[in-house]
């Protein structure tokens, strides 16, 4: 089966053949890191560590860029806000973002260049864009002639006449006030670096075409992102790689908003919610399956409901496997994958699709086991854990088995709920079944389900409602 994917600038479903057999070459617009991240800040990393899943199980080698823009007008805000420096700001919630990704179990990206560390790339492709007259100089700033790219407004599906002025500059230095900046000339107190057309800082989306340059060539096969990075950002991304020589990306990705109440999550409207919040409420591998099991193009609406009801559908395929685990012994995460399941993930990651795949042999390997048919059991086990592991939800992987989920409180109570169990077990042999009984429902009175199966009692922590 092949791989197909939504390419946002051919507005359809393409097979992806990538540029160079068996590899693939991945750019992800990352964090600007002027304040922590909230949920909807995170979808994109994780829908894109979703794609690095499959590509990977599906035998390719993939080289994945997600950068960091560490400069820009907010985050130099907020430091003269502060009264520190901008990069106290950057550095802040730069740790902020790589805590969020870690949480929620998202592998690290190959690279992940910082803006600041990457001016010299900078310079030399303004330089040819000046060269080639799809670039001017004006009073210290360089700014992007518009008009000069023919296919300007071609991603977003825009019409440049239609377009409303570019704000990030001073607009009366501009021979078209669409033309966008991609060097910014030194302002008092704001930080600066050396260039032939004078001292200043870059503009925000230079940054991203020549770190994609720096890492992934002139070429690369898939450029990603959050839909509202579609214009300007990545539209002038295109122009002024394309206007330099370059082909730049080959398919381009976009994840739909996280919204609360209908509107996108934004610091803005003051609707966010912070990772670091949420998962005080909700454990790290359920707001990982929540996030993620929405199609990666469909607008995801928070609430708690919803997050409620994946978190019980995760606890699901949580409890077969440990149940399967008690009866059968260890999974293989590398073993064969339902063909639904990969139909699923090929056209265009098509996650609910692959999650109905899951449960429906989560239920097929629950009658397995309560039947006894250790066989049939057997296959749904190692499917239900190599489909989980795709998608970063293997409730065996260490992460989610030593911490991301009721892992710490398991160790904590475990030693004290096994003298109770063996207290309760040598009441029942004595046949004093009062005491046994009370034993049990002590536990389930401080949050403890107990479960007496064939190879004896199994507890867990019940479930919030």
């Amino acid at each position: 089966m092949v791989l197909r994917i939504y390419d946002t600038a051919a507005r359809e479903v393409r097979d992806f053949v990538p540029l160079e057999p068996g590899r693939v070459s991945i750019y992800l617009c990352g964090a600007t890191v002027q304040a922590p991240p909230h949920v909807g800040h995170i979808r994109s990393g994780l829908v894109f560590d979703i794609l690095q899943r499959w590509l990977v199980r599906s035998g390719f080698d993939v080289t994945f860029v997600r950068n960091v823009t560490d400069i820009d007008d907010k985050i130099i805000t907020r430091g003269a806000e502060e009264g520190v420096p901008f990069w106290q700001i950057a550095m802040r919630n730069e740790r902020a973002f790589a805590w969020a990704y870690d949480v929620l179990g998202c592998l690290p990206p190959t690279y992940e260049p910082r803006a600041t560390g990457h001016v010299p790339e900078m310079i030399e492709m303004m330089q040819r864009l000046i060269d080639s007259e799809h670039a001017y100089a004006a009073d210290g700033d360089v700014y992007f002639d518009v008009r000069s790219f023919a296919d300007y407004g071609a991603l977003s599906g825009q019409r440049l006449d239609d377009m409303q002025p570019a704000t990030d500059s001073d607009l009366d230095a501009k021979r078209d006030q669409r033309d966008f900046a991609l060097w910014k000339g030194a302002k008092p107190g704001e930080p600066q670096w050396a260039t032939p057309w004078g001292p200043g800082r870059p503009g925000w989306h230079l940054e991203c075409s020549a770190m994609a340059g720096r890492y992934l060539g002139s070429t690369f096969d898939i450029h990603g992102g959050g839909i509202d990075l579609l214009f300007p950002h990545h539209e002038n991304e295109i122009a002024q790689s394309k206007a330099a020589g370059d082909e730049f990306a080959r398919y381009w990705m976009h994840n739909a908003w996280v919204t609360t109440s209908g509107e996108k999550m934004s610091k803005s409207l003051g609707n966010s919610l912070l990772v670091s919040e949420v998962v005080q409420r909700v454990r790290p591998v359920e707001l990982r399956y929540y996030l993620g099991s929405a199609h990666y193009r469909s607008m995801l609406e928070f609430s708690d409901e919803a997050m409620a009801e994946a978190a019980s559908a995760y606890r699901r395929i949580e409890g077969f496997c440990r149940r399967a685990a008690e009866e059968l012994g260890d999974a293989d995460p590398t073993s064969p994958l339902p063909e639904p399941f990969v139909a699923a993930m090929n056209d265009d990651l098509g996650v609910p699709q692959a999650l109905a795949v899951i449960h429906d042999t989560v239920r097929e390997g629950n009658s397995a086991l309560a039947s006894r048919d250790n066989a049939v059991a057997r296959s749904a086990f190692d499917a239900v854990v190599a489909m989980t592991d795709v998608l970063g939800l293997n409730p065996f992987a260490p992460q989610w088995r030593e911490g991301g989920d009721d892992g710490a409180a398991r160790r904590a109570l475990g030693p004290l709920v096994e003298v109770v169990l063996a207290q309760r077990q040598a009441a029942r042999e004595r046949k004093d079944f009062i005491v046994a009984d009370a034993l049990r429902d002590g536990l389930a009175s401080s949050g403890i389900v107990v479960e007496d199966t064939a190879s004896g009692p199994r507890w867990s922590l019940a479930e919030e409602s």
